[in-house]
């Protein structure tokens, strides 16, 4: 609005045409003189000055909001925008419906933590026809480590809408609406991200899951720590994916061995000098997100999956709508369940210290079988 010509404010053209002839065109050339300034200059008086600049600023300045009308403004952008619910209910009322549209959101967490699971229900549930609160699109699974199971996500989802696979053919209609890719190597990577562009046009994909990324540059790992150049351009060509489609993209990733220096925090969190000191000492979690600071800041959603003392915890550690929270789960025949819908509300270092405590004690169930 700065940039705004005064002859098209609606100035008396006296006024307005001075203005021109003193080359102050804009707002901002305008309201930059003070008026005494914009006396001498338009050579008028003090009252056609304020008068001129008062309607200037009018029309110049974006209008006052409240909180109430900023507040359902939001809403309303995030029902336009869309979500893929996770059917956890918890963990849905937090993200304002579920996994949002247009943005990245990251699962991150040990091996074997549940994190595959997660990305099969996905898959279905996007999958799945309106009635049954899906979206009624395919599904592109990039499956890098090769963790995919056709039948394990079927199992998933007759456990959980045994309704829809009594209808004929509809276990078969359901499998052939999810395309699975499997890159070897980072460049063949490339080539499926070009591919997945082209195939938003040409057919109904309603969700990307990649799973994992980390994976793809393990070759990439100095020290601990990826090579941030090597991941630049693939992080904004697959946040212009989502953004362009307005679709759900979903990204496994990894955890690694925490550097002795380093905190577990991100500078989107603001903690306190306190909060940071804590963080940097005293831990008992030495496993932190791999990716490192430059994919942390590129994802909208991240969903941390740990186990400490012997349970299972998802949390929601970075949301721009929602409290860090924590939600203890459990892996059934029918995917991941909550345990309560009502989390518990994070703060300072455990939001996203990683931990893996008595993990291997909690893998009950086993599939014979994949993550």
């Amino acid at each position: 609005m700065a940039n705004k010509l005064i002859n098209q404010m609606g100035l008396p053209r006296s006024i307005a045409n001075i203005f021109a002839a003193r080359n102050i065109n804009t707002a901002k050339e305008a309201l930059s003189l003070t008026e005494f300034e914009l006396m001498e200059l338009l050579d008028v008086g003090l009252s056609e000055v304020a008068s001129a600049v008062a309607h200037i600023s009018e029309i110049a300045s974006p209008p006052y909001q409240t909180v109430l009308s900023l507040m359902e403004q939001r809403l309303q952008n995030e029902h336009l925008a869309g979500h893929l619910s996770t059917c956890l209910k918890g963990l849905d009322e937090a993200l304002f419906g579920g996994i949002p549209f247009g943005v990245l959101t990251e699962l991150v967490g040990p091996a074997g933590i549940g994190k595959t699971q997660f990305c099969l229900k996905l898959s279905f549930l996007a999958a799945l026809p309106p009635s049954y609160g899906g979206l009624a699109g395919r599904v592109i699974y990039i499956d890098v480590e090769s963790k995919f199971s056709s039948r394990r996500m079927i199992e998933i989802g007759m456990r959980s809408f045994p309704d829809v696979f009594q209808k004929k053919d509809m276990a078969k209609e359901m499998a052939g609406r999810i395309l699975v890719l499997r890159p070897a190597s980072l460049s063949e990577f490339t080539e499926s991200l070009h591919k997945i562009k082209v195939s938003l046009l040409e057919q109904e994909i309603k969700l990307v899951i990649i799973d994992s990324m980390a994976a793809l540059i393990t070759g990439e790992y100095e020290q601990g720590a990826p090579k941030q150049h090597s991941l630049g351009w693939h992080i904004s060509f697959i946040k212009s994916i989502a953004e362009f489609a307005r679709i759900p993209i979903v990204v496994t990733n990894q955890v690694r061995s925490r550097n002795r220096n380093e905190v577990s925090h991100y500078s989107f969190q603001g903690l306190s000098s306190s909060e940071i000191q804590e963080c940097s000492s005293g831990y008992d979690s030495h496993l932190v997100a791999a990716l490192g600071v430059h994919w942390a800041h590129s994802v909208t959603i991240r969903l941390v999956l740990e186990a400490k003392s012997g349970q299972r915890f998802i949390k929601l550690a970075k949301s721009p709508m929602s409290p860090p929270l924590a939600f203890p789960f459990s892996i059934t025949s029918s995917g991941i369940s909550l345990l309560s819908d009502n989390g518990k509300e994070l703060s300072g270092a455990e939001i996203n210290e990683i931990h893996c405590q008595g993990h291997s004690d909690i893998i009950s169930y086993q599939l014979g079988k994949q993550q």
